[in-house]
């Protein structure tokens, strides 16, 4: 057991054990605190620790039943502490914060703190200022306002004779969107944290109705972040968000610890946390419970591409818990920049329909998206554990002709490419419906898929279901591995019981390597 410091603050610390369990420890654990025990059977593999003096230094020791690790540490100073309720904030959760709340904020000074206590913040959108901390302390909540009257439109575009200015953006476009309940535009250096609650109160307001239709623009997310960079979300819980709970935009170093996201599992297009053409991210020790995909990371549709491109790369994501939902980790659909170097390990995938799922189709543009690991990954009660489809029917054209045919067609400025994926030590325990699905463009193939070390076992109940979102595909029911236009396919120690028809099957592979079964 080694201990990691993921970020230090004034009044917080984050703490990673390294170890190679997913999400959770091997043992449980007791947390000292200067000799003083601060928590006990600590069960988890990221922890925070909060209510501490600004300033100080504190030995922190991690005690299991066979170990203890000790490290010592230093809190940061602080220069003023802004309490929203000296601005005449009332934290009853009836009169309207909101001026009260952004005061605060645009007062503060550089690395000074706005500090809400115990209450409940009623506001419309607030907008963050760059070189300043928030901190919400333990039941303490940011309630977003229910009436859409109450929020901003933020526009896709605003031009000028050489370029274009982009503020709004809805499912990889361009297009104007409500303002969230955390608004950041060009902001940095910034660290929002604490134990509190940011509720975007969605249900209580016309958001989950006909959530796809634009009612003069689009729908808010929870978080919104663009262009924003230095940027530090720890221990807050994100829940009932419009839209998106988390969407950082164009942005870059941003860190994401120790968070809490939860939407109902029966509202669409309520995602986790979905980068788009950002870099230098890192989502680590966080719990997701959803209504649609818990991380999907995107790069925009092919007109942001030609115009304004810039993939999504450098990312981490590790010791994350997603329940639920329709994707655990997933890339795309609109991904038309790019995405490479994105790790991901050490996460549990528990009841989402989908495990590890990239989702891209013809239309999105000739980007690569490459160089992509999953490592050291529980799956428990995963409908369909992998699944690549280049097929991907989403959008109004998405059952055309050309999306859907799988003919080879010319390969142009809107033929996707997949590069390079990897598999490594993952276990999918009472899989439902589908091993693995891969279906590449018969113009553009997968390249190369290589599993190392996979475990798939399946339900004993029988459920059949469509283990891709394509055309002209039937139901499936305890299918193995099945390839289709790939390039090369390593199998090594790829263990799988409980199959109907064959483990594996191909079509239109061009390199079959397997070491063991």
């Amino acid at each position: 057991m080694q201990l990691k410091i993921l970020t230090i603050t004034s009044l917080s610390i984050t703490v990673e054990i390294n170890n190679d369990a997913p999400f959770y420890v091997p043992e449980p654990y007791l947390v000292y605190l200067n000799g003083v025990q601060v928590l006990e059977n600590g069960k988890r593999n990221v922890f925070s620790l909060y209510e501490l003096k600004p300033a100080s230094i504190y030995e922190l020791e991690v005690r299991t039943e066979t170990e203890t690790q000790k490290l010592e540490f230093q809190t940061l100073d602080l220069s003023y502490v802004l309490n929203v309720r000296n601005f005449k904030a009332y934290g009853d959760g009836v009169h309207d914060d909101t001026l009260a709340v952004q005061t605060a904020i645009m007062a503060c000074p550089e690395h000074g703190i706005v500090y809400f206590p115990t209450g409940v913040y009623l506001v419309k959108s607030l907008f963050l200022k760059s070189d300043i901390n928030i901190y919400l302390k333990k039941e303490a909540t940011l309630l977003a306002s229910a009436m859409r009257d109450d929020y901003a439109i933020l526009p896709g575009t605003i031009r000028n004779k050489n370029d274009e200015l982009i503020l709004g953006t809805w499912e990889g476009n361009p297009l104007p969107i409500y303002t969230s309940l955390i608004t950041g535009i060009n902001v940095q250096n910034i660290m929002f944290f604490g134990e509190g609650t940011l509720d975007g109160n969605a249900q209580n307001g016309p958001w989950w109705i006909n959530p796809k239709k634009k009612v003069l623009a689009y729908r808010p997310r929870g978080i919104f972040l663009n262009n924003c960079r230095n940027i530090c979300f720890q221990g807050l819980t994100v829940q009932n968000t419009a839209s998106w709970a988390i969407h950082p935009f164009y942005s870059e170093n941003l860190e994401f610890y120790d968070l809490k996201i939860k939407n109902p599992a029966h509202v669409g297009n309520t995602d986790g946390l979905n980068p788009e053409s950002c870099e230098n991210v890192k989502i680590i020790g966080v719990h997701f419970s959803v209504g649609d995909d818990c991380i999907a990371i995107k790069s925009g549709k092919i007109y942001m591409a030609k115009n304004h491109r810039r993939p999504t790369k450098d990312l981490e994501i590790r010791n994350c818990l997603m329940e639920d939902g329709h994707g655990a980790i997933v890339l795309g659909s609109e991904i038309s920049g790019g995405a490479s170097d994105i790790r991901i390990s050490q996460c549990i995938f528990s009841r989402t329909d989908r495990g590890l799922r990239i989702k891209t189709r013809r239309g999105r543009g000739k980007q690569i998206i490459t160089d992509i690991t999953f490592k050291n990954i529980l799956m428990q009660g995963v409908k369909n554990a992998f699944v690549i489809n280049m097929f991907y029917f989403c959008d109004p054209d998405g059952k055309s002709e050309y999306v859907r045919s799988k003919e080879a067609l010319p390969v142009d400025e809107r033929t996707p490419i997949l590069g390079k994926f990897s598999f490594q030590d993952i276990t999918c325990l009472d899989t439902k419906i589908s091993a693995g699905f891969f279906y590449g463009l018969p113009e553009a193939p997968i390249g190369e898929l290589c599993f190392e070390r996979i475990k798939v076992t399946y339900d004993a109940e029988n459920e059949s279901g469509k283990p891709a979102m394509m055309s002209y595909i039937k139901d499936y029911s305890k299918l193995g591995f099945y390839f289709n236009n790939v390039q090369k396919v390593c199998l090594n120690n790829v263990y799988i019981r409980g199959q109907k028809g064959e483990a594996f099957q191909f079509e239109s592979v061009e390199e079959v390597i397997e070491n063991s079964k």
